[in-house]
């Protein structure tokens, strides 16, 4: 297969400014494969990193993109379980904003059953992030209280049907009326609009003075103490990102008397052994879901890769439900 030198990509100014440039084409190393994209995600942490907030781990590309999806068009010798035109999509530590983007071959999984690009390339960082924290971290069980924060962000309306289809009972809060609504359709058996409800006050009530047994958490600050008020005995509280800040004042006899754990994560540092074994459980777990149409992502918008500016100002807006992806 002959392949371009260059490509087209996104590219980063000092400023936060993204513009279209041209790279020479990536190579894979040892155990990575290229796939040239069809489509890439937008995720949070590349805002992060345009601000200048989030600098890429060591080694990785400083293309923004942490999720792609496409046609599989060069392997490194080692490579195993993949071959030229196979369709994947991929977690990345970077490089997802251009027409070919490098991979781990442990880090690459099947299209579903009936996707297209845009489809796939919603998958990656969601679902490895959402089956990481909420089994992996937070060991949630079928019947148990599961709370999630921004229910309909990415994350939050694939972590709301990821535990609804392992039998939790499902709360949410949102911004909107509209945003509840679209978290309950997903399965949220409860959506509070935090802008007109104490989140705190409506947990209470649904769980008749109980709490939750898990919360995932995106929002940090101030939320934390709250989130402590939240949780039952033997809760677990996972902290994924920190919008209203990484820090927080806890008083910490709740914790003690409940017996609660306190944990976190962030994903794109951690080794591609560790992600691989994420990988498999997806493969093991979620896939045949994906293939059934039993859980399918949200798409919220698209735009075409030189539009990334557009599709960040979308993202910062907070207006949109669901994924946001670029087409390349």
């Amino acid at each position: 297969m002959s392949l371009p030198l260059e490509m087209k990509c996104i590219e980063t100014a000092a400023d936060g400014t993204l513009s279209v440039g041209r790279r020479p084409l990536p190579k894979p190393a040892a155990g990575e494969i290229l796939i040239e994209v069809e489509a890439a995600g937008v995720n949070r942490p590349d805002i992060i990193q345009r601000q200048g907030l989030y600098p890429p781990p060591p080694g990785a590309s400083d293309i923004l993109g942490l999720e792609v999806a496409g046609t599989v068009v060069a392997l490194a010798d080692d490579v195993e379980g993949h071959r030229l035109g196979d369709k994947v999509c991929a977690l990345v530590t970077g490089g997802g904003y251009a027409q070919y983007c490098t991979a781990a071959a442990l880090l690459c999984l099947p299209w579903p059953k009936g996707y297209d690009a845009v489809q796939a390339a919603a998958l990656p960082e969601t679902f490895f992030t959402v089956w990481h924290n909420l089994f992996q971290r937070g060991h949630l069980l079928s019947g148990e209280r599961f709370l999630v924060h921004g229910g309909s962000s990415g994350i939050g309306t694939t972590a709301i049907q990821i535990a609804k289809a392992f039998g939790a009972e499902v709360f949410t809060t949102a911004g909107t009326d509209e945003k509840c609504a679209a978290c309950r359709k997903l399965g949220a058996d409860l959506a509070i609009n935090y802008r007109t409800e104490d989140f705190v006050s409506a947990i209470s009530t649904a769980t008749k003075g109980r709490g939750v047994d898990l919360i995932l958490d995106m929002v940090g600050g101030d939320y934390l103490a709250r989130n402590i008020k939240c949780l039952a005995p033997e809760g677990r509280h996972v902290s994924i990102a920190f919008l209203n800040g990484p820090k927080a004042e806890v008083n910490f006899l709740p914790v003690m008397l409940k017996r609660l754990t306190l944990t976190g994560s962030t994903l794109r540092p951690q080794s591609v052994a560790n992600k691989a074994s994420i990988a498999i459980a997806l493969a093991d777990n979620i896939w045949p879901l994906l293939d059934q149409g039993t859980l399918s992502p949200l798409i919220s918008a698209q735009f075409p890769l030189e539009q990334a500016s557009e599709a960040h100002h979308l993202m910062e807006s907070s207006a949109h439900i669901g994924k946001i992806i670029l087409t390349v």
